[in-house]
């Protein structure tokens, strides 16, 4: 039978230094780790200093030349500009409403060659040469467009934030014909949505405007 003991005692030499104990060890980890902090934040300053000079040498955006309204403008915008952004914000023609900003409620309907558009949806710097129309550019000085007019005679809006929008739409309907019926022009100017619910009265004074509604 063996008279070996379980297990073996190690005794460490003499002049073996002490164990560390839990104090010192949270204390050496902490600096340990502050310093890797430090490291880091400096490693991530630099690249951010590093990205804002690429930033800084690039171009401020992009030359683009159309016509608002009859008037030729030439502008130099952020190439994620849109349409919307530069009429009300660097053109002052605020009629057109910033409302969804998503290409969802057509507050900001214009008309871009003619064909009806959501602005808010469309890049500012594509537009180079186009003709726009906003609903300051409907009335001729004093007198209105007839859907302008039109509107008034219906009694077609409450609020009117959607109103420039809706004229605007339904001045590019009537000149794509889309007048035909009462449903055809429901159909065609369903993209406008207002608030407040004139739908019938918007649709009596697109029918006016027309023609086909005295």
């Amino acid at each position: 039978m063996s008279t070996e003991p379980p297990f073996h005692v190690v005794t460490p030499p003499a002049d073996s230094p002490a164990p560390p104990t839990r104090r010192t060890f949270i204390a050496t980890t902490t600096a340990v780790g502050g310093a890797a902090a430090v490291g880091g934040l400096a490693a991530g300053s630099s690249v951010f200093a590093a990205e804002e000079a690429v930033a800084a040498q690039a171009p401020p955006g992009s030359h683009v030349s159309l016509t608002v309204n009859g008037v030729r403008r030439t502008l130099t915008v952020d190439n994620r500009t849109s349409l919307l952004d530069l009429l009300r914000e660097h053109l002052d023609l605020t009629g057109s409403k910033k409302g969804c900003n998503a290409g969802a409620c057509g507050a900001c309907t214009v008309l871009v060659d003619g064909r009806r558009v959501n602005s808010c949806l469309t890049l500012a710097v594509r537009l180079e040469g186009a003709e726009v129309t906003t609903i300051e550019g409907l009335a001729k000085g004093d007198r209105l467009h007839p859907l302008q007019q039109a509107f008034i005679d219906q009694d077609a809006f409450q609020c009117g934030f959607c109103t420039p929008g809706q004229i605007v739409s339904g001045v590019g309907c009537i000149q794509e014909g889309h007048t035909g019926s009462p449903e055809e022009i429901r159909e065609w100017m369903s993209g406008n949505l207002c608030r407040c619910g004139c739908y019938v009265k918007i649709e009596r004074a697109v029918e006016q405007a027309a023609g086909r509604k005295g």
